[in-house]
């Protein structure tokens, strides 16, 4: 295997390796700390798309996690990265919170729900049956179906709750019509929040608490990859995969001297 190049740059998921159910995890202070004062890029990712990256910073600042605005990159903000691209000034019915449509806004997307280019489909806590139902019949009248990540559940202080992939898999079975997800593991999260700090996946680093979405995505995108256990992966999961990360701490705690 050839020698990778040392991280220059680090992107860390924040559920399960910077805060658990609103509470820091132990070190994370620390990691960011020690993040701010070398000077090199950062991104704190997150798939869920309800927030916008000021809310976040609000968030967690008052966690005690101090993280900048512009260090902050969200699966909506990816996903109107990609639809700016795709289709630039276009129209979209929306499913989803301030995250998305202030996201869909500030790329100068109009949204509507008479014949919009896409149907757009993130995360909320008010999933209602009729704006579902006008998804469906916007994509089976030819809209393009888009999701911002594939994420089938969520925490909650209660328990698990359905997320953007569930309620995906319903329209897709009303509809017959897959999305696209954009949020993790899609690399293209990946690569466009590299973009946005100016760094290079083969000086890069991705943490994160899950294999399925961010070792994956790290991986596809040619970074170099850490595993927490401090969210949903236990010890015994990691070789259920048939791919591993570069490396399994057991906390984020474990990677502050690693900056």
């Amino acid at each position: 295997m050839a020698e990778r190049k040392p991280i220059e740059s680090w992107l860390t998921d924040m559920d399960g390796v910077l805060v658990h159910e609103g509470v820091p995890i132990p070190g994370a202070d620390a990691f960011l700390k020690r993040l701010r004062e070398s000077g090199k890029p950062f991104l704190v990712l997150t798939n869920n798309s309800i927030y916008t990256p000021r809310d976040l910073h609000a968030r967690l600042k008052r966690m005690g996690l101090d993280v900048p605005v512009e260090n902050i990159w969200t699966s909506a903000l990816a996903t109107a990265k990609f639809l700016e691209d795709q289709r630039p000034e276009g129209t979209a019915y929306v499913i989803g919170e301030a995250g998305l449509t202030t996201a869909l806004h500030d790329i100068g997307y109009i949204l509507t729900d008479t014949d919009p280019d896409y149907v757009v489909l993130g995360e909320t806590r008010t999933y209602s049956f009729e704006a579902l139902t006008k998804a469906i019949r916007l994509i089976n009248d030819g809209a393009r179906f888009i999701a911002t990540n594939p994420d089938e559940t969520g925490p909650s202080a209660e328990g698990a709750l359905p997320a953007t992939g569930s309620v995906a898999a319903l329209i897709t079975k009303a509809t017959g019509r897959e999305p696209y997800f954009v949020g993790k593991p899609n690399p293209l999260m990946m690569r466009a929040g590299l973009n946005v700090i100016g760094a290079h996946s083969e000086s890069s680093a991705m943490i994160g608490d899950r294999m399925d979405t961010d070792v994956l995505a790290g991986l596809e995108a040619g970074m170099e990859t850490f595993l927490v256990l401090t969210g949903l992966t236990r010890p015994a999961d990691v070789d259920r995969f048939p791919f591993r990360p570069s490396t399994v701490a057991d906390s984020i705690a474990d990677l502050v001297e690693r900056i």
